[in-house]
C-alpha cells in the first residue's frame, strides 16, 4: 500500500472538515433565519394590529415550529445517507 505524503492527507483532512463545518454553518443559519423571521413578523403584526404582545408570542412558537422542521427534514437526510 503505498502512502500519501503528508501534505496531500492534510489537505483531504482539511477539505472534509471544510464540507461538515460548511453543513453545520447552513443548518444554523436556517434554523435562525426561520426563527427570526417569525419573531419579526409577529412583532410588526403587534405593531399595525396593536395587539401587543400576541402576535409576538405567535411568532415565537411558529419560529419554534420551524426550528423543529429544519431540524427533522435535516434528521431524515442524514438518515437516508446513512442507510445507504
Amino acid at each position: 500500500m503505498k502512502q500519501q505524503p503528508e501534505d496531500e492527507r492534510f489537505q483531504d483532512s482539511f477539505g472534509r472538515s471544510l464540507r461538515a463545518l460548511s453543513e453545520y454553518m447552513g443548518l444554523g443559519v436556517q434554523i435562525a433565519a426561520s426563527f427570526v423571521f417569525f419573531v419579526l413578523a409577529g412583532y410588526w403584526a403587534d405593531e399595525k394590529l396593536g395587539s401587543s404582545p400576541l402576535l409576538l408570542l405567535a411568532g415565537v412558537f411558529m419560529g419554534m415550529a420551524g426550528m423543529v422542521l429544519v431540524l427533522m427534514k435535516t434528521l431524515r437526510i442524514a438518515n437516508r445517507k446513512k442507510k445507504e
